[in-house]
């Protein structure tokens, strides 16, 4: 082992914590954010697009949600929208209407979601019961079953 491979070994190791910064990882954020007209779209379009590690912004003004992709906290995007827009952000709570098991339970019907999306009841602990199937209605919907071969055949 050389002087230079010494040298460069000390040179390549942080000598104090502020080097040891954990990398932010690539990630999308979706948020809900009322967006009432085009103003209130560059507003929140302007707020991220200049923030660090930011790749793109999308905003769907019709459904009220932003989309940011990059090397970001989302915890601090949306603290960021907050400060800089004044308006109320929330992370994304709707999913696709074919995730959810039952879209219609109590926990995860809302009338305010965009089209083809309803509550995310997994992610939500106190909706998340009532949007689960009991074991009786399992057993009525398995006993009328096209993949039971012993499914009654009454229909």
């Amino acid at each position: 082992m050389g002087i230079v491979d010494v040298v460069s070994e000390y040179c390549s190791l942080p000598r104090t914590r502020r080097h040891l910064k954990k990398r932010k990882q690539f990630q999308t954020v979706e948020m809900k954010v009322r967006i009432d007209c085009e103003g209130c779209e560059r507003k929140v379009k302007k707020a991220l697009e200049d923030m660090k590690g930011v790749s793109s912004v999308e905003v769907t003004a019709k459904q009220n949600k932003v989309t940011v992709t990059g090397y970001v906290d989302a915890a601090k995007v949306m603290r960021r929208v907050a400060y800089k827009t004044g308006k109320r952000v929330e992370p994304w709570p709707y999913v696709p209407y074919e995730m959810v098991a039952h879209p219609y339970a109590p926990g995860a019907y809302d009338k305010k979601a965009p089209a083809g999306y309803v509550r995310n009841v997994v992610a939500d602990p106190t909706a998340a019961p009532l949007a689960r199937a009991s074991s009786t209605e399992v057993r009525y919907t398995a006993a009328f079953s096209d993949e039971n071969p012993n499914a009654c055949s009454v229909m």
